[in-house]
């Protein structure tokens, strides 16, 4: 396609390099924003700005956050003896949409998988054993997609807690098997960890 403007073009190019969208629509929204009066491009880039520069990690959990320690784990009013482990942000956000789940978090960054060479040193996984160690938490909840790796890993980590006195618990199984969390409905994610199961009961203790 032929461009009348270099910026166009570029704006086109950024906006085509973000999942999920074509180059089609890129254009659309490229042309939407040329054509708006309400200055939505400097509101959009302003907002993106400061996702780049300006958004933090949580030193607990590794949720993203405004400040050092997320509100998450900074509420008074969590349970803060269980931590519900996921695999990524959007499986925290999905959970925390089903309004059912009231303790905290700790988000690992994956899952191990030796075939994409992702191992157990890659992921926050010392961190969640010092929080167990020293914050007095009682249950763990493997929130995790039930795939291979997904099991590969709650294995690895139940082995690494074994000397802790820690109750590790899996989400029912109401969620697909390869299924990713995300995309469960509410209702039935609501209900996989209300109804959770000891970990040693899948046979795998």
């Amino acid at each position: 396609m032929n461009y009348p403007s270099r910026i166009l073009e570029q704006a086109v190019n950024a906006i085509a390099s973000l999942p999920g969208i074509g180059r089609k629509t890129a254009l659309r929204l490229a042309l939407h924003m040329i054509q708006d009066t309400h200055h939505k491009a400097s509101i959009i880039a302003d907002a993106l700005h400061k996702l780049d520069t300006e958004i933090k990690q949580c030193k607990k959990c590794n949720l993203v956050s405004d400040d050092d320690i997320c509100a998450i784990c900074a509420s008074t009013t969590r349970n803060k003896r269980m931590i519900c482990v996921v695999e990524n942000l959007r499986d925290l956000m999905a959970i925390e949409d089903t309004q059912q789940y009231s303790g905290l978090y700790h988000i690992l960054g994956g899952v191990i998988s030796p075939i994409n060479g992702i191992g157990p040193d890659q992921l926050y996984l010392e961190s969640l054993v010092e929080r167990v160690k020293n914050e007095g938490v009682e249950e763990l909840i493997m929130a995790i997609s039930p795939t291979i790796d997904g099991e590969t890993t709650i294995f690895y980590i139940s082995r690494l807690l074994a000397p802790y006195d820690v109750k590790i618990s899996t989400i029912a199984r109401g969620v697909s098997f390869g299924g990713e969390l995300e995309y469960a409905d509410e209702f039935t994610l609501g209900r996989s960890i209300l109804s959770r199961t000891p970990y040693h009961q899948n046979g795998l203790n």
